[in-house]
Formats: structure tokens, sequence, C-alpha cells
């Protein structure tokens, strides 16, 4: 008891310190001030705006919209008195396996929204994990501008094997044509590596379109591991090697930023809608 008492007082301490570490100004001081020329903000992660407006727009900081969202994507610690196996399950993920899809009961995790309030903004999204349906709004109030869905810790600590595969495969309906990105992460931690890939939601354009459904509205796209981008906080870096043995999470990202600060040219404020009929491997 004690221990889980630690963990969840640990817990709130580490959520409530993200803020500054993501460059989040609280109600005003010398200090604070401080604080925040030292520490990224969402512009400096994503990278220098480089349409050259900086959007005086503030609205109040949602903290618990920021623990409700962050504390989704923590594993409490395992305790050997309560758990029969502490040993983390490894998966071998063959092509043309399904890794999730709307209400299936063979997911191994949920989707769960991780908007720019965990950095200071008030754009926001929810993900209906039944039918697959992403929506929300996204604002640059605040110096925000993205919102994004994150999956949850993996069921028995499982980490999938895909070095079998060439990438992921991604079906989707709605979406407007606009950019998203779509994410493969091989460490836990929790603004560790992203391996990023933008697509477009559309039959037109450089979207990697495979096949379009036959009501033309769902489209499959495929996203090879060999194209991913590093990236941290949008920012690209180099030196790092993508570990097909180790995927551990997935994510979408909507945002007005593309890589490195360069803007999303197929972004629009405002709603958005993208609905995820199925990923899988190929």
């Amino acid at each position: 008891m004690q221990s889980i008492v630690f963990f969840a007082v640990a817990s709130t301490l580490w959520l409530l310190s993200l803020p500054l570490v993501n460059g989040l100004v609280l109600p005003s001081t010398k200090r604070q001030t401080q604080l925040h020329a030292r520490r990224p903000s969402f512009l400096d992660a994503a990278g220098d705006d480089s349409s050259g407006t900086n959007n005086k727009v503030r609205e109040p900081w949602d903290i618990i919209r920021f623990i409700r969202q962050s504390s989704k994507f923590i594993r409490p610690p395992r305790i050997p008195l309560f758990d029969e196996k502490l040993d983390s399950e490894k998966r071998r993920v063959k092509p043309d396996e399904t890794l999730w899809a709307p209400s299936s009961a063979q997911n191994f995790f949920s989707f769960a929204p991780l908007d720019d309030v965990v950095m200071g903004g008030a754009s926001s999204s929810t993900i209906d994990n039944n039918t697959g349906v992403w929506s929300g709004k996204v604002t640059d109030a605040n110096n925000g501008g993205f919102v994004g869905i994150r999956s949850t810790p993996f069921r028995n600590d499982m980490s999938l094997d895909m070095r079998d595969c060439r990438g992921i495969e991604l079906k989707v309906r709605l979406g407007n044509g606009r950019r998203f990105k779509f994410v493969v992460r091989d460490s836990t931690e929790f603004n560790g590596i992203c391996w990023t890939t933008a697509f477009d939601a559309t039959s037109q354009g450089r979207s990697r379109i495979i096949a379009t459904g036959s009501d033309q509205r769902s489209t499959s796209i495929r996203l090879p591991f060999a194209d991913q981008v590093p990236t941290i906080f949008a920012r690209t870096v180099r030196g790092k090697t993508f570990d097909s043995m180790n995927i551990v999470g997935l994510q979408l990202v909507y945002s007005k930023f593309e890589f490195d600060g360069k803007p999303n040219k197929n972004f629009e404020v405002g709603n958005f809608k993208l609905q995820i009929v199925e990923i899988k491997s190929y």
C-alpha cells in the first residue's frame, strides 16, 4: 500500500513538472519567466514559425485536462508481491496482421488524446475506440496548434517484434485531404524518439496510396519503416537507428508544423475529423 501511495504522489508531482519541461509559463513571476527563457516552448520544440506569425491569443490553461491526458500513458510500477509475472511479453508480428481495429476484441491497446494542452495549448480532441473516429478542434491560441492520439501502454508490457515487416498499413476515412503524421515508438520514454511519417488523408496528392475502398470513402496508405523521420518535438534528430524489434507505441498527430518548423501546407485551424478503420503490418 505504501508503494502505491508513493507512486500516486510521485506521478502527480512529475505530471505537474511537465509544463515547465515543455515551456509552459504559469502565472507570471520573474523566476517563471527565467525558466521559460531556458526551456522549449511549443514553437521552440516544433521549430521556428517560418510564417512569421506569433499568435498572441491567450486562453486559460486546463490543468485538469493536462493531468487526465498525460496520466493515461504512464504505467504504474510492477510490484513483485502483486505481480505473478514480471517478464514483458514479446510478440513476433508477421506481414498482414491487424494491430488495431475499432471495437476489436483482439486489440491490446486503446487510443487516448494527447493534445497541445501538455505544452500549454488549448486545442482539444477525442477518440472513440468503438468507431475509430478521431475529431476535435485545433487552435493556435497560447502558441499551440496540434492535437494527437497515442496508444496506451500495451497489455502485459507487450512489445512488438516487427523485423519481418516493411512497415505499417493505415486504412482511414474522412480527413478532408489534410496532412497528418503517423508515429511509431521504439522506446517507452514519454518524450522519446518519434519515428514519423507524414501522409495526406486523400486519394490525391503525395500520399502513399495503395487502394481506395469500394465505397470511395476509405483509403489504405502504406508507411514504410525505411521512410520514417526520427524526431523529438517535430525536430529531426541525427544518428538514430530504428529498433523494429521493440515497437512499444503508435501515435497520430495533426499539427500546424510538419518538420523543423516548416508549416504543414494541408493544415487549417478549426474542426477536423479522421476515422481510423484499421492499422496493420505489411
